[in-house]
């Protein structure tokens, strides 16, 4: 009786294994990579759709402006997400400490990038860099007249200055560049400095500072690089973009700041083989140089061919600070901004 029971039970644990296990391989192979990103689908598909098109792995993508890091909470440890693509060291930084993204040890894609331009633990990787740039006005600026980010704050400048909010994590990151790179103290006084030179109270996004230039608003504009990219294909905007002259700061010292568009994998991502696949392609040659012609950023891998606009610029020196230094100086560049009170 006991043999034929443990028998039957046997056979059944058999047939439900095997009733399974359809199900569980297909869990284990799913073909796909889920990622959450801040940026923009024609910014990101078209690499999406070439990775597909070698790999066989569809790559669902879902768009977000904001409440990323509110939505990785939220779903825990149910998240589909495999990926998030972000903006500004500051969103990469904020969503590691937070506890929801995982190490990569992966020579593909470590390799691939520059020390300085991913996180020391491996959690976050710089996909682009933009370039923290001055724009000055062709008419009222002369070549030459402006080179580096402390002569922002020198008295010939006053009312002549036109930046975005001085919290914007775009501002932050060069706020807390200054700080890595002459203290607290130095970094407060040319945040005040550059306060006491705006022409306006801080506003807009990086067009508006040179649309305001093409208007006479203002002489001067601290921007990312690629907007000039921007502009420049857009019919109503090229003007603004060939009002002014570009200068990449700091070339005889530290170099101009950069910041990056960066990935990182989640703590739970459910396709983590295929979401590292997906990080191997883009930080290769080709989603490297894919990357450069279709959104004008520079890329983080050396050797990978620029564009011809980009080329048209010269080259020029980056500062090599790392961007994890970069993120451990927000708080204070934060608080510097409201002690200074640079929005009022």
């Amino acid at each position: 009786m006991k043999l034929s029971f443990f028998r039957s039970l046997a056979t059944a644990l058999v047939v439900l294994a095997m009733s399974l296990s359809p199900v569980m391989m297909q869990a284990a192979e799913s073909n796909e990579v889920n990622v959450y990103s801040y940026r923009k689908p024609q910014l990101i598909d078209p690499m999406f759709e070439v990775f597909t098109e070698q790999t066989g792995i569809k790559v669902n993508s879902v768009f977000a402006k904001k409440g990323m890091l509110e939505r990785l909470k939220s779903e825990g440890r149910n998240s589909p997400a495999d990926l998030v693509f972000t903006v500004d060291i500051g969103r990469l930084s904020d969503i590691k400490d937070a506890g929801l993204t995982q190490p990569v040890d992966r020579v593909q894609v470590n390799g691939n990038i520059p020390t300085h331009y991913r996180d020391p633990e491996g959690h976050w990787f710089g996909l682009t860099t933009r370039a923290r740039i001055i724009v000055t006005s062709k008419d009222r600026v002369k070549p030459g007249e402006i080179t580096t980010y402390e002569q922002l704050i020198d008295a010939n400048w006053k009312g002549r200055i036109c930046t975005r909010s001085g919290k914007h994590p775009y501002m932050v990151a060069l706020t807390a560049s200054m700080i890595a790179h002459h203290g607290e103290a130095e970094a407060r006084k040319w945040l005040a400095g550059l306060k006491r030179n705006l022409a306006r109270k801080p506003q807009g996004n990086d067009r508006a500072q040179v649309k305001a230039i093409k208007e006479g608003e203002c002489d001067l504009a601290v921007i990312n690089h690629y907007y000039m990219v921007k502009m420049l294909k857009d019919p109503e905007q090229v003007a603004w973009a060939n009002a002014v002259n570009m200068v990449f700061p700091n070339q005889d010292g530290q170099g101009t700041h950069m910041n990056v568009s960066g990935m990182a994998l989640t703590r739970h991502a459910p396709n983590k083989a295929n979401a590292i696949k997906l990080m191997e392609f883009l930080a290769s040659a080709q989603g490297q140089e894919m990357y450069v012609q279709k959104n004008g950023e520079y890329p983080v891998k050396a050797g990978v061919p620029l564009s011809a606009l980009q080329n048209s610029w010269g080259s020029f020196k980056a500062d090599s600070l790392s961007l994890a230094v970069v993120a451990d100086h927000r708080a204070a560049a934060i608080r510097l901004a409201d002690e200074v009170g640079y929005n009022n």
